[in-house]
């Protein structure tokens, strides 16, 4: 199992627009493409409490290639995107990791 650490920083102001559409708009369509979250969290105490940081699980890498290449031009996505963004962007950038369990790591 490969889990991806994907953190979204918000526009100022605009971290609940985000939490919206994920809870709203994005799960939905996630789940029509086989994409597997592990969780969500937001920053009660830390650097900046306008990120959102969340989890997925893929089995490979090829097998995140695949649905995230058909999730990111789905048509339904990129119409609903860009409608929560008519009064400008929510994320200003993104940071992507692809971790491994260690050895001794409760979660594999």
């Amino acid at each position: 199992m490969i889990h991806e650490l994907r953190i979204y920083h918000c526009i100022p102001g605009r971290l609940p627009n985000l939490l919206k559409r994920f809870e709203t708009i994005t799960l939905d369509i996630w789940a029509r493409h086989g994409i597997r979250q592990a969780g969500f969290w937001t920053v009660a105490i830390g650097d900046s409490n306008q990120d959102l940081y969340y989890l997925l699980e893929w089995e490979s890498l090829a097998e995140r290639d695949q649905k995230w290449a058909a999730f990111a031009s789905d048509p339904e996505w990129l119409a609903k995107r860009a409608e929560t963004e008519k009064d400008g962007p929510i994320v200003g950038t993104i940071t992507n990791m692809i971790l491994t369990p260690t050895a001794f790591s409760s979660v594999k």
